[in-house]
């Protein structure tokens, strides 16, 4: 979304309200690097917010959340969602940029010829911030390692615990002498 921040420039105004949908990014559900691995987003992203000029300095501040749908990290029961987060930034023109340090870049949104696009950073920050496992509930037992049963519906018919083999020679070892 391009958003015309010209009236805010030229002073006409000194609030632009912003309030869009932004698609979700495509492809990442199944690019095994990316945070968004295996999430899907059902609808698109709501992005709202203000643009505010006080005396020449411009803040960017927007809201964003998006419903997903993914599976949970321990058992893979599915699990739906909104996740929510916020971008805060500078608004500057481009041509006060070249005084920026390149470290602080990072802190400022660019205005080109009157016109903001903030669907770039919107997007990696929704992919920096979402979180990297999701999970049904947080006391979640996951999965029975040996049978593969969901331990949130039951307990299976496995052993607690199995001796680990390496220490198989100690045991038989103490069972030999256990009588003496």
């Amino acid at each position: 979304m391009k958003l015309d921040l010209r009236p805010l420039l030229a002073e006409d105004i000194r609030l632009l309200s912003v309030d869009f949908l932004l698609d979700p990014p495509k492809g990442e559900e199944e690019d095994p690097t990316s945070a968004l691995y295996g999430v899907h987003f059902p609808h698109p992203l709501h992005v709202c917010g203000e643009i505010t000029n006080t005396a020449g300095y411009m803040r960017m501040a927007l809201s964003a959340s998006i419903p997903y749908t993914a599976a949970c990290a321990r058992c893979l029961d599915p699990i739906d969602g909104t996740f929510s987060f916020r971008l805060e930034k500078t608004v500057a023109p481009a041509n006060l940029m070249t005084d920026v340090r390149e470290e602080d870049a990072d802190d400022y949104v660019v205005v080109v010829d009157g016109f903001l696009d903030v669907d770039e950073q919107l997007l990696e920050m929704m992919e920096m911030e979402f979180p990297s496992k999701l999970l049904c509930r947080e006391d979640c037992a996951g999965l029975c390692p040996r049978c593969g049963q969901n331990r949130n519906h039951g307990r299976c018919a496995c052993p607690e615990k199995e001796p680990d083999p390496r220490l198989a020679p100690l045991a038989n070892l103490l069972e030999k002498y256990k009588d003496d």
